[in-house]
């Protein structure tokens, strides 16, 4: 019985729990920018006579049935 009585919940305020605090809102969104938008080049784009064979696709071949 003595050990009982001995422990005990602390109630100072300093160890008590503190109350919930309310998280302040999230900072208001960055309204997008509106860029620039430059013309195309008055020489045109670059395009390597090579460009086709790098993009092209294999033909597909057919399962047989």
């Amino acid at each position: 019985m003595e050990w009982e009585d001995e422990c005990r919940t602390p109630r100072l305020v300093q160890n008590q729990i503190p109350a919930v605090f309310i998280c302040p809102p999230p900072p208001p969104r960055k309204k997008p920018v509106a860029g620039k938008r430059r013309p195309p080049p008055k020489e045109g784009y670059f395009q390597p006579p090579d460009l086709d064979s790098l993009f092209s696709v294999p033909a597909r071949k057919e399962a047989c049935v």
